[in-house]
């Protein structure tokens, strides 16, 4: 179970990964993004008809003193551009070896952030970007392990190298991203380290899980294990 603490701008995230998992998150959630909507604005190539008034009579040569002309304010709506930005809600994760693991919102229940229990299915946190957003971290955690059911699908994070592509994907969407870094992080350090779970700059996907030595006395690992990935295009 994640415990989810709101104070001021920021979220404490403390997931137990079966065996323990703590997660500090910059707050910030993402408004839909209106798409790429363009205003084609008629132009006015032809002459527009002069007018006439008492003040402004018309010459002996028939033009006209002071009248100018008039351009068209007139619009047409245009439609969504074929390269509007696709972003979606991820539903399944593709790690490397050809393994997928399902993705599920990670909400927050009476001020409680619940990742799944079942350590083959990972939680997308639901105060994160989108897959294809253009700013901000979309973060997914997963169980490393669990008693009951023992070595979970985010095991192989702690494999993972970079320039490694991972695939974040819904339904026929998808977008793919390379790993940029993995590192290894005292709970307390990934505590302070809201850069991470911060929600401006340029999109990325952050994968968290637990690691490092277990500690019985407190029933947790010490450690989390990230791994930062960049987008190679947008989605598709």
């Amino acid at each position: 179970m994640t415990a989810v603490l709101v104070r001021r701008n920021f979220v404490r995230a403390a997931a137990m990964c079966g065996t323990g998992l703590l997660l500090f998150a910059g707050c910030g959630t993402v408004d839909d993004a209106p798409g790429g909507r363009v205003i084609a604005h008629q132009s006015s190539s032809s002459a527009s008809t002069a007018t006439t008034s008492p003040d402004h009579p018309i010459g002996e040569d028939g033009s006209t003193s002071g009248a100018q002309d008039r351009p068209s304010t007139e619009a047409r709506r245009g439609q969504p551009a074929a390269s509007s930005r696709i972003r979606f809600r991820p539903e399944s994760l593709d790690l490397p070896g050809g393994v997928s693991a399902s993705v599920q919102p990670a909400q927050t229940v009476d001020g409680e952030l619940r990742i799944p229990e079942n350590v083959e299915h990972v939680g997308w946190w639901d105060g994160s970007s989108y897959a294809g957003d253009p700013f901000g971290s979309t973060v997914i955690a997963g169980h490393i392990d669990s008693a009951e059911q023992g070595l979970g699908i985010f095991t192989r994070l702690l494999s993972m190298r970079v320039d490694q592509v991972v695939t974040v994907r819904s339904g026929q969407h998808q977008q793919r991203y390379r790993v940029v870094s993995t590192s290894l992080v005292d709970k307390d350090v990934l505590a302070t380290d809201t850069a991470v779970f911060e929600q401006t700059g340029g999109h990325r996907l952050v994968l968290i899980t637990c690691s490092g030595r277990w500690r019985p006395e407190v029933g947790s690992y010490e450690s989390n294990f990230v791994v930062v990935a960049e987008p190679l295009g947008p989605a598709t």
